[in-house]
């Protein structure tokens, strides 16, 4: 099953089972449905589907007055740059609204434009620049595991959250892995367990990262897989753990940040662990590159990892 599929499938059954509802967005029920994103989608009892006209910096904030009367809402937006309009309301106002303490639900869910070639707004896919301006828990989806755990956990809990999803992995087939371990908050995910090397993927980048974990394991390294999936600050213990003993450290991340999301994993581990091998994946965008249509995806010398880790 495609990514967007999937996705779309467990959206609906947790928005159908939940009553009291309220679903809004440019088209979403409607159009093209935010590519397929909302197709379908129901609500339970006394809920309710608007669509919206464009006007993000009203919407972000209708969502944070339904909070505070105890309606609980999902705003699905299309793309992740057009948050950037309603940056007041998720600073200023859920600052305000939060020490009210509301019981109230609401998620904001973008669409991450990181397919590449997509205009100016494609230069800018680090979920973590968003989620950490105002500390806001923030959840990435990239395979089947996080997706179902983080949407039945997050999706309508009380409280305000955002959770992107990567317009790249659109067309993909979703990845089915198995899970080793994921925290209670669902901000980390461990995919194998290995000796010989830990592989952390940043941002939507666990698909390089899990290609990575075969390539090696082909030549009978094996390694540990996890996979970041919040960029608000989370305790990093369980990988400094298994980077003590493989001694070999693979970072990636997809993000386009001058502030990646990973340099604050980076700064501890290097504190704390005498590391052989340090590998560090990350974009490479020169002069004024990233204000034209680019492709998306990271260009890895898989080749040059495994040998180097032979």
């Amino acid at each position: 099953m495609k990514y967007i599929q999937y996705i779309n499938e467990i959206l609906g059954r947790k928005t159908a089972e939940t009553d009291g509802l309220v679903l809004f967005g440019q088209n979403i029920a409607a159009g093209s449905h935010i590519s397929g994103l909302t197709k379908g989608l129901r609500v339970g009892k006394g809920g309710i589907i608007i669509n919206t006209p464009n006007s993000e910096n009203t919407l972000t904030g209708l969502g944070f007055g339904m909070m505070l009367g105890g309606v609980s809402s999902i705003f699905f937006m299309k793309q992740l740059d057009f948050l950037l309009l309603g940056i007041d309301q998720i600073v200023d106002t859920y600052n305000f609204v939060r020490r009210k303490e509301p019981k109230a639900s609401y998620t904001i869910m973008p669409v991450i434009s990181d397919l590449g070639y997509h205009g100016l707004q494609s230069s800018f896919n680090n979920f973590g620049d968003i989620a950490s301006v105002a500390r806001i828990p923030g959840f990435t989806i990239t395979n089947k595991i996080d997706a179902e755990e983080i949407i039945n956990a997050h999706l309508v809990s009380p409280g305000f959250r955002i959770i992107g999803v990567g317009q790249r992995l659109f067309g993909d087939e979703i990845l089915d892995v198995p899970k080793v371990y994921s925290n209670n908050e669902k901000t980390l995910f461990q995919y194998a367990e290995g000796d010989k090397a830990t592989i952390v993927c940043f941002n939507l980048s666990f698909p390089y990262g899990w290609e990575l974990y075969n390539k090696l394991k082909e030549r009978g390294i094996d390694s540990s897989l996890f996979s970041v999936n919040s960029v608000t600050p989370i305790g990093w213990q369980k990988i400094i753990e298994d980077v003590s003993e493989t001694r070999n450290l693979i970072v990636i991340d997809d993000s386009k940040s001058e502030n990646s999301s990973c340099d604050n994993f980076i700064m501890n581990v290097l504190e704390k662990c005498q590391i052989k091998n340090k590998i560090i994946v990350k974009r490479e965008i020169k002069g004024n590159e990233w204000l034209y249509p680019n492709p998306d995806l990271l260009q890895i010398d898989y080749e040059t990892i495994v040998n180097k880790l032979s």
